[in-house]
């Protein structure tokens, strides 16, 4: 094991000193070498006594230790079993040496001994081994510390000692006995398991084989169900891991054990019900369970779907629903966030299974003569609670109760009969003896009374379920007629014009803030429409008989101080008022819709609208289905109190748009909208290509009816000539706005031009790409041009040079022949004996030094030139490697010559 020279280097390299001599790394070291070398067996237990201190607490400590004290450790964990209380003071110390000092805070980037300790140790697969084989011995201490050092292990490195464990032969067996050894033992086993199953299936299906259930349930009876502590709460955890996205490990649970236990830790005991953080904890853990098995596994297994109604089944049969109701609609003085965990659970219990369905329209809550459906009592909360997640909570219920339930949607409906006028001024509070549908027309005639739209939106939300691909239910809502407020005010309000009026209410009401408010309202009235409108040609009519609710739809798409989603949905809803149009009246049919499109928004500016509520928060960030994070002690820990996080967060989004609306519009409702923005441009196209088909030219029309005189005939064909010029002319001048609003934005929607605008515009694109490219080769060839002039030009220079080169160099081997001619003549003379003469050595230095002065200036001037010119040819030949030119071929020839000279001087 190679441990401490690894360790040091780690070291060295954080704290730039490899070979530190502080006074802990040789306290550190003397008591290792006491631990190793020591004669004595009490002198060595007290080494690692003192050890165990200072690793304890001291950082540099730690790292003394982590530098060069594992291998010691080790070998006394492996080599000296026998000596128990050597093994459990070293078992201590790697507890401690891999626990974090909270000492008063450093720096960010201070680096941790307890992490560092944690990696070098794990790395082992021989220490996880041996850590494992101490799980069997018979001291508690030994196995309790032995527990605690492999929880810090998989804290930090769960991946590697996942692995780890995973090769060691019986190593989660070892792991799940200790779930039925001493109470503290298990419930550090229990931690440890939690953390090992997380998104390990191998090791889940291990565990799961070793009778995890069992033991589970066994444990959570033992501790007291709901009312437990933070056992329960890992037990539950631990449960869920092995639960959450396989299907095998829930029909396993369904089939040995059963749900009846789950189930049996929703049940409240006692008459007073009191919620503890701790047992809200436990009962948010246990709902978690019950939605995984809802859920019936992950997206990719096959059997997910019959397993999930399996499931769904058998929960029923247990009486699931009766202690839903209880903890989300019955037990008021529950904790918000348990509340609405427990409708979430309604919702999903019922949702694609006809007899859950039943079950829930069939129930009914509260005792004696205080009762009422448990539908009414749901409706009641998402009416009254001040609590925006339990509105959408109890909204989730609704939605899936209508979803693809027609009967269910007609039996709501059915009961949609305004309340007397003595019942229009009463409060919530006193509604109880109302129908389910009187209670919602209650709601929306309230908000009228009291000014407060909130209580309007949310019962729009809940009659969208009711309509939603239901045509009888649209067609019987239809003819609605709410009273007036007072009588004073005229005849009943139809329930669509009543909704048109509160939608155009909305947008000048304050919140009780006093900002200007109801971002939600608007969005949440405009899903209903939308979805009231669609497919329904008699609700288009009757929202267009009333003139202003086109003229407001209009102003609405146009307004600057509407919300990006606002705007949106309008052109949603003023589209479908030309999809859906079936109406052949004159200012009412399609045709006049698309020309007030055209003529009031434009139809550039029109589509644009879609393109940016397509981009926008509640659009683009919309998901499948909500993801629920999973209930761990690192989650729960920060909950000091259960409250409702969803309002609290409300003013930290930065988007305009109001976060309920991310719950709201789900991905179904999304994704309607997408396909009937497709379906409105296709229609609005149509309409600006096609004229009327009740002035087509007809064969039959142009034809002499019999017994028709010719003058009447005549008169015919002259009325339908003038018909048809008529028709022309409305559709001459549709063009001509539209041509005229094509040519204000300078192009055209690509699902207008169909595909020949795109063409067009990739033509031009590819034009101007081509001039671009173009251009900028001329540019390059003038650059190349001027280039290569520059280097004929240094080329030219560069030769004058060489020729002044071998003047000089030829003027040098002159100099050197008189200086050889004049030695001779000396030689002569000093063979001759003359004396007479003057000092000839003296003469020739002379000679020679001022020759050499005169040839060393020279030179240098010319080396200082050559080396000028040299560097501007390196940079010209460069230049010219980039445009492609062959920079050797350009050179060559230049120089031959300057080789002569040279080698005659080498021949002399």
């Amino acid at each position: 094991m190679d441990l401490a020279s690894r360790y040091k280097g780690v070291v060295g390299f954080v704290f730039g000193n490899e070979n530190s001599n502080s006074s802990e790394d040789s306290y550190v070291e003397r008591l290792l070498d006491r631990i190793s070398n020591g004669v004595l067996a009490e002198d060595r237990r007290n080494a690692i006594a003192e050890l165990q201190t200072i690793v304890a607490e001291s950082r540099a400590g730690q790292l003394a230790f982590g530098a060069m004290g594992f291998p010691v450790l080790m070998g006394v964990l492996k080599e000296e079993r026998d000596d128990v209380e050597m093994v459990r003071g070293a078992l201590e110390t790697l507890v401690s040496a891999l626990t974090p000092i909270d000492h008063a805070k450093g720096p960010t980037n201070e680096v941790q001994p307890a992490l560092m300790n944690t990696d070098l140790l794990s790395r082992e697969s021989e220490s996880i081994s041996l850590l494992l084989s101490l799980l069997s011995e018979e001291d508690f201490y030994v196995r309790y510390y032995t527990l605690q050092i492999l929880t810090a292990l998989l804290t930090n490195s769960p991946n590697r000692l996942q692995e780890a464990i995973l090769s060691i032969p019986r190593g989660i067996t070892r792991l799940m006995d200790m779930l039925m050894d001493r109470e503290v033992i298990r419930n550090e086993a229990l931690l440890l398991l939690t953390y090992l199953t997380r998104e390990a299936e191998e090791i889940q299906k291990i565990v799961v084989f070793e009778g995890a259930f069992e033991k589970i349930f066994s444990i959570m009876k033992e501790e007291g169900g709901s009312d437990g502590g933070v056992v329960v709460q890992d037990c539950l955890e631990l449960l869920n891991n092995l639960l959450r996205s396989n299907a095998s490990n829930q029909v396993l649970l369904r089939e040995t054990i059963g749900f009846d236990p789950l189930i049996s830790i929703l049940k409240l005991r006692g008459s007073s019900y009191s919620f503890t953080q701790q047992k809200t904890i436990n009962l948010l853990s246990a709902l978690e369970t019950i939605n995984l098995l809802m859920m019936g596994g992950s997206e990719a297994d096959p059997q997910k779907d019959s397993n999930k109604i399996t499931n769904k089944t058998v929960l029923a049969q247990k009486k699931l629903l009766d202690h839903l109701l209880m903890l989300g609609v019955e037990s008021q003085w529950a904790p918000i966030a348990l509340r609405c965990s427990a409708l979430r659970c309604i919702g999903d219990l019922v949702a694609g299974h006809s007899k859950n369905l039943d079950a829930l329209s069939s129930k009914v809550l509260g005792e004696e003569r205080q009762v009422e459906p448990a539908l009414n009592s749901i409706l009641r909360i998402i009416l009254r609670t001040s609590s925006m997640q339990e509105f959408i909570a109890a909204d989730h219920v609704f939605k899936n109760f209508c979803e693809k339930n027609t009967d269910g949607q007609a039996m709501l409906a059915s009961t949609l009969i305004p309340h007397p006028n003595s019942m229009t001024d009463a409060s919530l509070e006193e509604d109880v003896n109302m129908s389910f549908g009187s209670m919602l027309l209650h709601g929306l005639a309230l908000s009228e009374s009291d000014g407060d739209l909130e209580t309007c939106c949310r019962a729009a939300s809940v009659i969208t379920h009711i309509l939603k691909d239901n045509s009888q239910c649209k067609e019987k809502v239809l003819q609605i007629e709410l009273e007036a407020p007072m009588p004073s005010l005229g005849a009943p309000e139809l329930l669509l014009h009543r909704i048109v009026r509160y939608l155009a209410v909305a947008s000048s009401m304050k919140n009780k803030d006093g900002k200007p408010g109801y971002s939600y309202v608007q969005p949440i009235i405009l899903k209903l429409l939308i979805t009231w409108l669609a497919d329904c040609p008699n609700a288009v009519q009757c929202f267009l008989d009333s003139r202003p609710h086109l003229t407001y739809l209009l102003e609405l798409v146009s307004s600057t101080s509407s919300t990006v989603c606002v705007r949106g949905l309008a052109a949603v809803l003023l589209g479908e008022c030309v999809i859906y149009n079936k109406s052949s009246e004159n200012g009412k049919d399609g045709f006049t819709i698309a020309d007030a499109i055209s003529q009031k928004i434009g139809l550039t500016s029109y589509f644009l609208k879609f393109d940016e509520m397509q981009r926008s928060f509640i659009f683009s960030s919309v998901k499948p289905a909500q993801s629920h994070k999973p209930l761990t002690r690192s989650t729960t820990a920060s909950m000091a109190e259960i409250e409702d996080v969803d309002e609290n967060d409300l003013t930290d989004q930065k988007n305009e748009d109001h976060p309920i609306l991310t719950s709201v519009f789900d991905a179904q409702f999304v994704n309607f909208v997408k396909g009937l923005e497709v379906n409105i441009r296709e229609r609005i196209v149509d309409v600006y290509s096609r004229p009327k088909s009740d002035v087509a030219v007809v064969p039959a029309e142009l034809e002499q009816k019999g017994g028709e005189s010719d003058k009447e005939y005549i008169k015919r064909l002259k009325a339908f000539v003038e018909t048809q010029c008529s028709e022309i002319q409305k559709l001459l001048g549709r063009n001509a706005t539209l041509a005229e609003d094509l040519a204000r934005t300078g192009h055209s929607h690509p699902e207008l031009m169909a595909g020949s605008g795109s063409d067009r515009v990739q033509v031009e694109t590819l034009r101007r790409d081509l001039q671009e490219a173009s251009q900028r080769v001329e540019m390059l060839k003038a650059e190349k041009a001027k280039i290569e002039s520059e280097a004929l030009m240094y080329q030219n220079l560069a030769g004058k040079l060489e020729s002044d080169l071998k003047s000089l160099s030829d003027a040098y081997n002159s100099l050197e022949q008189t200086n050889i001619h004049l030695e001779k003549e000396a030689k002569t003379l000093k063979s001759g004996g003359t004396s007479t003469s003057p000092d000839i050595e003296a003469i020739k230095a002379e000679a020679r030094e001022e020759a050499q002065k005169e040839s060393e200036a020279e030179l240098n001037d010319l080396l200082v030139c050559l080396g000028q010119e040299q560097s501007k040819v390196e940079k010209l030949s460069a230049r010219l490697s980039e445009l492609g030119e062959d920079v050797d071929k350009l050179l060559e020839g230049i120089g031959d010559d300057m080789a002569l000279p040279e080698d005659e001087d080498e021949e002399d």
